[in-house]
């Protein structure tokens, strides 16, 4: 896959499959943005491993109204141009219904929607109007299965997952004729930080075997996915939703 002379930003990509994903479009070819929020550490060990080259890393709290034009801003400022937006950054907070109060679960749902939902949407708007202006780009956003399964333990996560499932396909709508393509990719349980308490825990092998592969995703199989939309697939391929979930859960 080539991604020679591109400049791409990924979000979260300090760790697990945003830190797969930067170093799969570096070996692409790509310069990297790495934005991390505020672990600076892991974030310089993710460049340490783009083996050099014209990558930086962006602190950055997409939490904040400003946050996602700010870091637009900045990585524009740095190489001059912005070709691909991988919007991977996403937190999971539990607020299961028996064990949260109202204060707590309104909480949660504020949180969860101004990292998972609204932090992409208005990354992908600012760094939009320079792609429109600029020929054209690339908006991968991170998903979940949970977009269709529904989270019980974790709701606010599973509504900001379909959210982001329904902007990127009205982006993709809107923003087509501006010769920009929004694509989203749909993990299952994968082999990240996130997710190691319950891989770890008594729960860790009925996880594995909700997948006839008996195993959950590696950070570096999401990755591929997402570097093939960034840089290979047909553009008629806008708009859409690709499982990465090892046929964990099925749709039609």
């Amino acid at each position: 896959m080539n991604l020679e002379g591109k400049t791409v930003l990924i979000t979260g990509a300090s760790r697990g499959i945003g830190r797969e994903t930067a170093i799969q479009c570096a070996r692409a070819g790509a310069r990297v943005a790495v934005h991390y929020r505020a672990n600076r550490e892991a974030a310089a060990e993710t460049l340490a491993m783009l083996g050099g080259g014209e990558h930086r890393s962006f602190a950055c709290d997409l939490a904040e109204s400003d946050g996602p034009a700010d870091l637009v801003a900045a990585v524009l400022e740095a190489f001059g141009g912005l070709d691909v937006v991988v919007n991977n950054a996403g937190i999971f907070e539990r607020h299961a219904f028996e064990e949260t109060d109202q204060a707590a679960w309104r909480a949660a749902w504020e949180r969860t929607l101004a990292v998972n939902l609204l932090g992409p949407a208005s990354l992908s708007f600012a760094a939009a109007r320079h792609m429109a202006a600029h020929g054209g780009g690339r908006i991968v956003n991170v998903s979940s299965r949970g977009a269709f399964r529904g989270e019980p333990r974790a709701p606010a996560y599973g509504a900001s997952k379909a959210g982001l499932n329904a902007m990127s396909q009205s982006l993709a709508q809107a923003l087509a004729p501006h010769g920009v393509r929004v694509f989203v990719v749909a993990p299952g349980f994968v082999e990240t930080e996130m997710a190691e308490r319950v891989l770890a825990g008594p729960e860790g092998d009925a996880v594995r075997a909700q997948s006839p592969l008996g195993r959950v995703a590696r950070p570096e199989e999401v990755a591929r996915t997402i570097v093939f939309l960034a840089a290979e697939a047909p553009e008629f391929l806008t708009g859409c939703i690709v499982d990465v979930n090892g046929a964990s859960y099925l749709r039609s």
